[in-house]
């Protein structure tokens, strides 16, 4: 095992990845000699040549379009954008040409494209730097959306990634990149979790909470503050946005009968409202009182200054989970 940041357990699985095989290319902005604006793609490109690790114009439309090309020949591109607000010049090449193509063709075409984001915010970044749009991507078939909260996932679900034949939004947490655990470089694919698949990470009797990203980190401490005060809370790393695990969110909701849902995202239309439903359907002779959710607002993204008000923390989720139990009344709900 090795310790490693998040941020560079990403660079140990695309250095593996093209290390093993030479289909895979790495592409975008500032991503070669500069080494990424994170740093995630640092060496790569002096071990493996501009061939293989690509700078490209400043143009996220022009990365993916010609990444869609270069797959359809065979190869497997990892595509960066810069910030989670820089791909929607490419929504267009991702919703109607990369997430179609194999419903289009019947099969006979795979798009092996693995589109890497940095997500969400909590760095005091201008606008268009922290986003949360998992909901668009997620809503869209034919595309896998994965999220990752810690570096062993990172550095397994890149590369399981990159191996799938599905093209995979694949979204980082930045605020978590220098956020450090130990990590099994060594660890075989094949004796990997599914990619599909929620993790519980706590257990507990009185509540499922359901997050993912960077505020799994937050839900950890949102179950050790409420175990001190009695409360048992299950927490669940979701770690796929689509398609979701139902089955493992509703196991846990069946056995404590209440759920809270967290997420940076704004709260109307959000991933929360999809997780609620389907909670609901899944569980409904089981479930106490109705999920709750604790999200962004429904505001564009604020200003850094303001972005601790908007994001949810440690004491809104523990809100939530009051609510969830009925000590606190919803129409109190921030």
């Amino acid at each position: 095992m090795t310790t490693l940041t998040l941020g560079r357990a990403l660079n140990e699985g695309l250095r593996r990845t093209l290390a093993d095989d030479p289909r895979v290319l790495v592409m975008g902005e500032d991503v070669g000699a500069l080494g990424g604006v994170y740093r995630v793609t640092d060496g790569l490109q002096a071990e493996f040549g501009a061939d293989r690790v690509i700078d490209t114009p400043l143009a996220e439309s022009a990365i993916v379009g010609t990444a869609i090309g270069l797959a359809m020949r065979g190869y497997r591109p990892v595509c960066e954008i810069q910030f989670d607000g820089f791909v929607f010049p490419a929504f267009d090449q991702i919703v109607s040409q990369l997430a179609r193509m194999r419903s289009r063709t019947r099969g006979k075409v795979a798009l092996p494209v693995t589109i890497r984001i940095p997500v969400g915010g909590g760095i005091g970044a201008a606008e268009h730097h922290s986003e949360s749009p998992e909901a668009y991507f997620a809503h869209t078939p034919g595309l896998r959306v994965v999220t990752v909260a810690n570096p062993q996932d990172a550095y397994t679900c890149l590369r399981q990634s990159i191996a799938s034949d599905d093209p995979v939004i694949f979204f980082e947490p930045k605020r978590r990149y220098h956020a450090k655990g130990e990590v099994d470089l060594e660890a075989p694919l094949s004796a990997a979790p599914p990619l599909d698949g929620a993790r519980v990470l706590t257990m507990g009797d009185d509540v499922t909470l359901v997050t993912f990203g960077a505020l799994v980190p937050t839900a950890l401490d949102v179950a050790a503050v409420a175990a001190d005060e009695g409360t048992g809370v299950e927490v669940i790393d979701l770690r796929s946005l689509s398609p979701l695990d139902v089955d493992t969110v509703a196991a846990s909701v069946r056995r404590t009968g209440r759920v809270v849902i967290a997420h940076e995202a704004p709260r109307s239309g959000g991933l929360g409202a999809e997780l609620a439903a389907s909670i609901t359907e899944a569980c409904f002779a089981y479930l106490e009182t109705a999920p709750v959710r604790v999200t962004g607002h429904d505001i564009p993204y604020p200003p850094a200054r303001a972005e601790q008000h908007h994001l949810p923390d440690l004491d809104r989720i523990l809100d939530g989970v009051d609510r969830a139990l009925g000590r606190t009344p919803v129409e109190a709900a921030p």
